[in-house]
This record gives C-alpha cells, sequence and structure tokens, in this order.
C-alpha cells in the first residue's frame, strides 16, 4: 500500500510545541445500527468490560455516536495506539480474544457488519 507522506518522510517524531507529529495508529470500527437495537447496542457496549488499558502501546479509546442515516444511526469505536505495531500486538493479544469472545452476538443489532478503517497520525495538534 502506497502512504506517500509517510515514504517522503513528511512527519518527524517528538514534539514541536504543541504539535505533536508522532506516527500514532488510529483504529476504527464503524457500526449502523438498527432504530430498534440502539438501546441494546449502546448497553451492550457502554457495559463491557474493557481490558485495553493492559496492552502496551494502548492509548485512548472511544466509543461515538454519529448521525441518523439511511437504515440507522452511525456508531463507531474508536482507539488510538502508539504506532501501527501496538495495534497489531492488540489483534493477537488474549485481551483482544477476551474483548471478542461474544462478538457475534452483536450482529442482529446492527444493519451488516462493522466496518475498519485505520489511519496513520500524520500529525496531532493539541491545546
Amino acid at each position: 500500500m502506497r502512504q506517500p507522506c509517510v515514504q517522503a518522510g513528511r512527519f518527524a517524531t517528538g514534539m514541536q510545541g504543541n504539535r505533536q507529529t508522532m506516527p500514532h495508529y488510529i483504529a476504527m470500527n464503524r457500526f449502523l445500527v438498527t432504530p430498534e437495537n440502539e438501546e441494546a447496542f449502546c448497553q451492550r457496549w457502554l457495559e463491557r468490560e474493557v481490558l485495553l488499558q493492559s496492552v502496551p502501546g494502548f492509548i485512548s479509546f472511544q466509543f461515538l455516536q454519529g448521525p441518523e442515516k439511511e437504515g440507522g444511526r452511525l456508531y463507531a469505536s474508536h482507539t488510538v495506539w502508539a504506532s501501527y505495531d501496538a495495534f497489531v500486538g492488540w489483534t493477537q493479544s488474549e485481551q483482544f480474544r477476551q474483548a471478542h469472545a461474544g462478538a457475534g452476538q452483536g450482529r442482529a443489532l446492527t444493519a451488516g457488519p462493522p466496518v475498519f478503517e485505520g489511519f496513520t497520525v500524520l500529525q496531532n495538534v493539541t491545546a
């Protein structure tokens, strides 16, 4: 896969004032949830055990509610990792297996399978 900004060395590691330009990795899963299943879907996410804090390279997690779309409402899980390798480590960990043990049960609550999107952070500007 071609990554022009990364290949060209257009980001630097470290901090420059409030401009953080470290190559973090963001992993997102998007879900289209049918209206009649929104409450159960949210409850499943908000009441589950979170196992991420013990995984090396984990930075943060957000559970997001998006706009209504045709067929339901958009939700997303958004996880920030110290690197792509840290994310891969998570996917191969015992914590990942435990967290996803009942994942197939949630399919009945969504209008289809989750859509995964992964991003390399090229720049992160903070307050």
